[in-house]
């Protein structure tokens, strides 16, 4: 019969649960009945030969028997000394779930070489670092507590001054009481976060440590990935941002490049996810300035005034006031806005314009109507043919009848040049109006005329290449562009 004689080791790691332990020595004594030793009577002694073999666990899984725990500690070794080169800038430890139970065996061969290769390529590296715990995650971490700090302070120093940040954590460890609020004065009385931020020490794989500034660009693009969306027959810009729930805006913002001229190709690929941040911050302000009161406009009528004439009686002057405000902003923009106090330091004095409302038929009202019975302009005022055309050229009416624009007087009619037959109205108001190129006449000088009385035919006489109307207006003997008087 063959026997094993052994010593157990009593030494195992402390970190292994009870139930690691049984499952540990369970493997080790199966091992051991297929170890083969010489047959024959067998009998345990001090002076028998025995030998140390390791059982190797990682991460409570069983790798296999090393011969020589010095060959473990090589590997270590090795293993920081290669991570060393990328990640010098920690402190690197092996994972903790690298674990050893020694066992006093007879003399035995064992190869560690396939135990040495599994461990080379499975052993983790690990440094200490800072966690950034929000509500129940951990979406990065840093290298130290001084790292997380600078992180916090970048991320509020995106959405307000280093000088306001300094002054509102100053009144935060300062007991004396806060100074009034002076003018132009505006000042940070509250910070918020959206959600509970924490520090966690942690160890984990140097790889997973983030640069300060590649921690704020995560923690600001949040946890949505991005989402492609290929352009399909039909679409535009405004259309796959209203798919997605987003505004156009927000599409331009999100594919760089893009821009509201872009034409789109069909299968051209567009991001269309926005990130949600993983916090954002709302900041409250006090703020104290002077602001005007508008003063107000009021218009009286006046009959014993001409239409179209108007007349200010009390010029308009602004007021101030002082105003207390509290001011909301997230991540910068602006989302609510209240007065706390207000002080009224000048009312304001309202301007006030009295309008004619006389009307006699000689005289113009100000307002001027389209002199033709429809048509629409085939030439407008401005450089034409390397001169000055003096009007506006209407074309194609309903009918050929040519109207007073507005009351007033005419001064004169008949043939003048390269405008062939014309009438000029004085409106009395400053203003006049000239009809051109008419076919005929059918009012004469000194007669009073009304807005929209027939006055003239159209036709083509002086310079002209067909049949319309030259109308020109002047207002004070200077040329106006009809266009922007008529109603």
């Amino acid at each position: 019969m063959l026997f094993n004689i052994y010593k157990r080791g009593h030494e195992e790691k402390h970190s292994l649960k009870k139930q690691s332990k049984v499952k540990h020595l369970l493997v080790a004594s199966t091992l051991l009945i297929g170890l083969q030793f010489s047959t024959g009577d067998v009998r345990a002694s001090q002076s028998e030969d025995f030998q140390t073999i390791y059982h190797v666990y990682l991460n409570d899984q069983y790798v296999g028997l090393l011969s020589d725990e010095n060959k473990l500690e090589e590997i270590k070794e090795k293993k920081i000394e290669t991570a060393s080169g990328q990640f010098g800038a920690f402190d690197l430890a092996i994972e903790d779930g690298l674990s050893v139970i020694p066992e006093r065996v007879f003399s035995v061969n064992i190869d560690d070489r396939q135990v040495i290769e599994k461990l080379e390529a499975e052993l983790a590296i690990e440094t200490e670092a800072v966690g950034l715990q929000i509500g129940e995650e951990i979406p990065l971490y840093v290298k130290d507590a001084e790292d997380y700090e600078q992180l916090l302070k970048d991320f509020k120093l995106q959405f307000v001054s280093a000088e306001a940040l300094a002054a509102y954590e100053e009144r935060q460890t300062n007991d004396a009481p806060v100074a009034d609020l002076q003018e132009d004065e505006k000042r940070i009385a509250d910070m918020v976060l959206s959600a509970e931020l924490s520090p966690v020490a942690a160890k984990v794989k140097p790889e997973a440590v983030l640069s300060v500034e590649d921690a704020l660009q995560l923690l600001n693009k949040g946890t949505l990935g991005e989402k492609k969306y290929a352009v399909q027959a039909g679409d535009a810009l405004e259309t796959i941002a209203k798919k997605h729930q987003m505004t156009t805006a927000q599409m331009i913002e999100l594919n760089a490049g893009v821009t509201p001229e872009t034409i789109l190709q069909i299968d051209d690929e567009l991001n269309v996810t926005m990130a949600k941040p993983f916090v954002e911050l709302e900041v409250h302000y006090e703020a104290k300035n002077k602001q005007v009161i508008a003063h107000e406009k009021i218009t009286e009528k006046d009959d014993t005034l001409f239409k179209g004439d108007r007349k200010v009686t009390q010029n308009g002057q602004d007021g101030a006031k002082m105003v207390t405000e509290y001011i909301r902003e997230k991540n910068g923009q602006v989302i609510g806005k209240s007065v706390t106090a207000e002080q009224v330091l000048a009312e304001p004095v309202s301007e006030v314009t009295v309008v004619g409302t006389k009307v006699i038929s000689s005289r113009g009202t100000g307002s001027f109507s389209w002199p033709t019975v429809g048509g629409y302009v085939s030439s407008p005022m401005g450089t034409r043919w390397g001169r000055m055309h003096r009007g506006i050229d209407i074309a194609r009416p309903s009918n050929y009848s040519i109207l007073a624009a507005d009351n007033g007087v005419v001064v004169s009619t008949g043939a003048d040049g390269s405008y062939g037959n014309r009438i000029i109205v004085d409106h009395k108001n400053g203003y006049r109006t000239l009809y051109a190129h008419l076919s005929s006449i059918d009012v004469s000088p000194g007669q009073t005329v009304t807005a929209g009385q027939k006055i003239g035919v159209m036709g083509s006489t002086g310079r002209s290449t067909g049949t319309h109307l030259h109308f020109e207006v002047t207002q004070n003997g200077t040329l106006v562009n009809p266009l922007s008087v008529l109603k």
